[in-house]
């Protein structure tokens, strides 16, 4: 074989390999991806809603070792905040500048979708530890008519773990169903539809 036959060769073999989607299919797909942008520019608008809104009522809090700790405790909740939102907003800018023009790009998109589905899970069970600290707090500050003793502190600071773990993984669930899940399964019926 010759290089001129080689290259024919491999140049058929790409072209088998990832058939094109074609204009009516792309807009099928385009449609989820909207509300998907969307929504991620909605969440995040209320998740900076909800910081300025904390850090506000921590300006007021008194006295000022409250109003310390609680700061440093926003301020933290603040740091994972920013780390998940940059794997988000890596995910809309590919969204936003996907060419779906074959299966293989719509298959690397379902990766990306389904990797930042991970990522969601993992940033609402990464506030347990925050929980905690707010616990630790409100027992701390808040005046209890009599002293609790170390068994009951104990108790109510792993309820609080065991409830607080529960809470934020199915509320995390449920919210990535709302906003991204339905919209990810329906573009990947339309992918398995192209597999036909």
């Amino acid at each position: 074989m010759n290089i001129d036959e080689l290259k024919n060769t491999w140049n058929e073999d790409i072209g088998n390999e990832t058939p094109e989607i074609n204009t009516e299919q792309r807009h099928k797909i385009n449609l989820p991806l909207e509300k998907v942008r969307k929504n991620m520019r909605m969440e995040f608008w209320w998740v900076v809603g909800i910081f300025i809104f904390a850090f506000m009522v921590c300006s007021v809090c008194r006295p000022f070792k409250l109003q310390l700790y609680i700061t440093v405790l926003i301020a933290s909740m603040l740091i994972v905040t920013v780390f998940f939102y940059s794997k988000f907003f890596k995910l809309y800018n590919n969204i936003s500048n996907t060419e779906l023009k074959t299966n293989d790009s719509l298959k690397d998109l379902m990766t990306q979708l389904n990797l930042n589905k991970q990522y969601y899970l993992s940033y609402y069970i990464s506030f347990a530890p925050f929980i905690v600290c707010e616990i630790l707090i409100v027992l701390e500050f808040i005046p209890w008519p009599q002293p609790l003793s170390e068994t009951k502190i104990a108790l109510i600071l792993i309820g609080s773990v065991i409830g607080g773990l529960f809470l934020l993984f199915f509320s995390g669930k449920f919210w990535f169903h709302h906003y991204y899940g339905r919209y990810i399964n329906h573009i990947e019926s339309l992918l398995k539809e192209l597999k036909r």
